[in-house]
């Protein structure tokens, strides 16, 4: 596999966008272009990449906490405290469908990577799937004794990462949907985990204020990195694998060397928790957002 050179040093840029509420998710479309954002109490924004608003998608009744581009940039996958996800036509701002069945609070919803179906997250305690075509859940899996906060497919759509309030972190045969390995080492709930690019490694994130890393191969810890001082709400993969950006409460976002766990570079300027962050594929740009209501790049 190609491994893509990535920035090795990041600045605020001048665009920026400001909302009277708070910004819980923001992610980029699969080619860049385009940015979406969980804006306010119920509403997702769509922006071009200068940050200028092109389309306000609203339906959902409550908090949007997690939005999904599809590969061919056209749908936005979402869902929310209302628990429900919800499939939007891009160009026209329209929903497409409704999907119902989880029973508590939807926190994570994703496209699988050959687009054919979703993957949802819940505080209900299970991982969905659901057949795009039909909206109908084709396997539950979990039913966690522990709330789910975090749901991805791994890049090749071979395995599923779950996230739990319990501090454990399960990994699942996406098409057989057992079990094959549960980590353990957090000391507090785990916010997000995230697959290397090359799916040998996961990354995790924490209240516990630390980041791991996971060889998969042995089940083991290879690395904990600490430094921000307070829960760490995002963490992700930048393209070279070698390198991961996080997000914390501390109002800082940082970039770390997996392999030494060092920081390489600390951006500053949000004024409150940043809750997200999302990275170009390119891995040439970064987007966040805060509790101030602030979208930030840094590029």
């Amino acid at each position: 596999m190609k491994i893509r050179a990535i920035k090795t040093y990041y600045k605020q840029l001048s665009v920026f966008y400001k909302h009277s509420q708070a910004i819980k998710r923001v992610k980029f479309s699969k080619d860049g272009t385009n940015i979406a954002a969980s804006v306010g109490s119920n509403t997702i924004e769509i922006f071009d990449a200068k940050l200028q608003s092109i389309q306000v998608l609203k339906g959902h009744s409550d908090w949007v906490n997690d939005i999904d581009f599809s590969s061919d940039n056209n749908t936005i996958l979402s869902c929310s405290k209302d628990e429900t996800i919800r499939l939007w036509n891009v160009n026209s701002g329209k929903e497409v469908r409704t999907l119902e069945g989880h029973t508590d609070v939807v926190v994570s919803a994703r496209f699988s990577p050959n687009g054919n179906t979703i993957l949802s997250g819940s505080m209900d305690g299970t991982i969905r799937v659901w057949d795009l075509e039909s909206g109908k859940t084709i396997k539950v899996m979990g039913e966690h004794v522990a709330c789910v906060l975090h749901a991805q497919f791994s890049p090749d759509g071979r395995f599923i990462v779950s996230s739990l309030i319990d501090a454990t972190i399960e990994i699942w045969d996406a098409q057989s949907g057992k079990k094959v390995n549960k980590l353990k080492g957090h000391l507090k709930q785990v916010l997000q985990s995230q697959f290397s690019p090359d799916c040998r490694f996961l990354v995790s994130c924490s209240s516990d204020k630390t980041i791991r890393i996971w060889d998969l191969k042995s089940s083991k810890e290879m690395k904990k990195i600490e430094g921000h001082s307070n829960w760490i709400n995002s963490v992700k993969y930048l393209p070279d694998g070698q390198s991961v950006v996080s997000a914390s409460r501390d109002q800082t976002i940082r970039i770390w060397n997996v392999n030494t766990g060092k920081e390489i570079q600390k951006l500053e300027g949000h004024k409150n928790h940043v809750r997200d962050i999302d990275v170009s594929f390119d891995g040439k740009t970064i987007v966040s957002c805060c509790n101030d209501g602030m979208i930030r790049l840094w590029g």
